[in-house]
């Protein structure tokens, strides 16, 4: 995926993920209960996803569809982030994951069954 997205951009997109093909006035209604976005602010930033290719529009009503899944975008984001700050090296990322002290023993034993899947 060529595509990159603003953390902005992200918003509108984990809108349209969680619940599925809505309208650009709900996205914006939600959006504004969680982060206080004015509705020109939210059209903007759906008419750029638009532009972007990551979410196409159909009438009536500007409902919003994702081209795009949420998947696809974890996935070029982990991609860019091992090539740009660990070397492309995925074994550092998960080191410096198993590194850190606010990891739980859940989520440490989580870490675990995602090894041992790939094995």
């Amino acid at each position: 995926m060529e595509m990159k997205l603003t953390n902005a951009e992200l918003r509108v997109m984990n809108v349209l993920w969680q619940e599925g093909d809505v309208t650009a006035k709900h996205i914006y209604e939600v959006l504004k209960e969680k982060v206080g976005w004015e509705m020109n602010t939210t059209y903007t930033l759906i008419k750029r996803c638009i532009k972007k290719g990551a979410i196409e529009r159909s009438e009536p009503n500007f409902m919003c569809h994702a081209l795009v899944t949420q998947s696809m975008v974890r996935k070029a984001e982990t991609e860019e982030l091992i090539e740009k700050v660990y070397d492309g090296r995925a074994e550092k990322l998960f080191a410096a994951l198993l590194g850190r002290d606010e990891l739980s023993e859940e989520q440490v034993e989580r870490l675990r069954r995602v090894v041992d899947e790939w094995e």
